[in-house]
This record gives structure tokens, C-alpha cells and sequence, in this order.
């Protein structure tokens, strides 16, 4: 859980659940990509003090020409070697946490959400990838009167976005790609469901801002600019969208779970950039903002 001020009104507390049906290469949080726990684990904070090779009861870590060396492949993300890593260098990425305990870290915010008009995002990942307890979490906010935001890819069963949707103060609806193509090559997998699911909340009049992720590269072209313009239009009451412009704040996370980054050449887009595609977007009769 964070502080937000960009995934919904006001001051938000985000809670992250692990887990995802999508596999975006762009994506800054692939911690939380895999429903199962994972290891983070930083070489360069490491003191070489030997407490992990002690500890650990799978053979994970070895010394190697003198030097401590972790071994992914026999990992069995126990956490034993977290707990007396002193120097930081290794951590679990998540916990397990009932609805009762989330409230309770939920509620230490109140006074913000009451000053500035925010509330709770349920984000990940995909939230709706644990529909029941999302739902269960939703229902203990509304009894408190806590505004609350749920953050999808769009792509889940439609059958748990009409549960989900019937708790929801908000979505938080990501739109990556038009061409469903090239929407499968980017992200493992086609974008039919995603877009019928958006037009689905559309017109059932839900409370639905769209957020693009500007991929310099790979979705900020013209023909997909005109595409997201004429399909946004052709909805009920959406009207608004938020661009989000890429960063590489996320990189280095794949370098501590052990995974390659597959667009290392992809900059952030420059601000002159991002205010053409805004431009374009705005020609369509829409509410475009840069930013969350």
C-alpha cells in the first residue's frame, strides 16, 4: 500500500494485489505481474556477510571464486533468507492480508480522504483477478463511506466485471493498443475482450476514466491516436481520458526479480510529444489530460 494522488480524486491509499492476465512489456510493476510471492533481491546492497548462505534451506545461495552467488532456479521464495539479510538485499515482495487487516491500514487514512475529496484504488497487477475478496473489500468501504477506485486492464471475465462493477465508486480503465494485433504482440493477448468490457460499463453508465499508457514506439502513432479517438467517441458518457506518458522508473525491478526488460531502448516521450497526441486526441470533442 501507497500514497496516491494520481489514480483517482483526491489522496488516495493504493492497494497493490498480486497478479495479472496481461503481460505488457512496458509494465513498472512487475512485481506484480505473477500471483504467486517473489523475491526481490539487490546485489549491490549486499555485505557479503554470509547470513543468507547459512539460513537457506534449499541451496539457493552458494560461494562462487569467493563471492556469495543466488541460484533462482532452487529458490523456493521461503523467505529465510530475507529475515537476516541486515544489509537490505533481499526482500518478499508481498504478503497475504485478511479484508480486516487492509481496513485497518485503510482507515489510518481517513482524515485525508475527508480533506481532499479521495479515497481507496484497488490496483495490481489486475484487482479483479481476486474478484471475491475485491468484492469483500469494496462492500467494507462503502459501509464506511470510502470513495473507492478500482484500476483494470480490462481484460477479465465479464461476469466478474458486472459483480465488481455493482460495488465500484470508479474505474480506472487502462487502454493500451486498438489494432488487436499488434494489442496480442505487446501486452500476450488480443484486446476484443478489453474493448467490449469498456463498452459494456459505458453504457450500463458506470463512472469511467480512460488512462492510455503512451509507448513511444508502439502505440503513439497516428493510426492508433485516431482509432482510440473514434472508439471513445462512439461511447455514452466517455469522455475524458488521461494520458500517462512512459517512464523507466520500473526497469530496475526486473533486474531484482530476475527477469529481462524487453524495450530497453524506449525512452520517455518528450512533453512537445505528448502535447500533439493530446492535440489529436482533443479534435475528437474529448477531455484529454497529460498526467494521472
Amino acid at each position: 500500500m501507497k500514497y496516491s494522488i494520481h489514480d483517482g480524486p483526491g489522496i488516495r491509499t493504493a492497494v497493490f494485489f498480486k497478479g495479472c492476465p496481461l503481460n505488457c512489456q512496458w509494465c513498472h510493476n512487475p512485481e506484480s505481474q505473477r500471483y504467486d510471492q517473489e523475491l526481490f533481491y539487490w546485489p549491490d546492497r549486499c555485505i557479503g556477510c554470509g547470513q543468507c548462505l547459512a539460513n537457506c534451506p534449499n541451496g539457493a545461495i552458494r560461494t562462487l571464486s569467493g563471492k556469495l552467488e543466488f541460484r533462482r532456479d532452487l529458490c523456493k521464495v521461503c523467505g529465510a533468507c530475507c529475515k537476516v539479510c541486515h544489509a537490505g538485499a533481499r526482500s518478499l515482495v508481498a504478503k497475504r492480508m485478511s479484508v480486516s487487516e487492509v481496513m485497518a491500514e485503510v482507515e489510518k487514512d481517513l482524515i485525508f480522504y475527508d480533506e481532499s475529496g479521495g479515497g481507496v484504488t484497488f490496483t495490481g497487477g489486475e484487482a479483479m483477478m481476486q474478484p471475491a475478496f475485491l468484492a469483500e473489500l469494496l462492500k467494507a468501504c462503502r459501509k464506511k463511506e470510502i470513495h473507492t477506485a478500482v484500476e483494470t486492464c480490462g481484460f477479465v471475465k465479464p461476469e466478474i466485471l458486472q459483480t465488481i462493477s455493482a460495488e465500484a465508486d470508479l474505474f480506472l480503465y487502462d487502454l493500451k493498443l486498438m489494432d488487436s494485433q499488434k494489442h496480442q504482440a505487446y501486452t500476450g493477448a488480443a484486446n476484443d475482450l478489453v474493448l467490449a468490457n469498456l463498452r459494456w460499463l459505458a453504457e450500463r453508465q458506470a463512472e469511467v476514466l480512460v488512462r492510455v499508457p503512451v509507448i513511444p514506439g508502439c502505440n503513439d502513432d497516428q493510426e492508433n491516436l485516431h482509432q482510440l479517438g473514434e472508439f471513445l467517441t462512439s461511447l455514452p458518457r466517455v469522455k475524458e481520458l488521461h494520458l500517462l506518458p512512459y517512464h523507466r522508473a520500473g526497469v530496475d525491478k526486473y533486474k531484482r526479480l530476475g527477469r529481462e526488460y524487453l524495450l530497453p531502448e524506449v525512452q520517455a516521450p518528450e512533453n512537445e510529444q505528448m502535447e500533439r497526441i493530446k492535440e489529436t486526441l482533443e479534435e475528437y470533442g474529448l477531455k484529454v489530460k497529460i498526467g494521472g
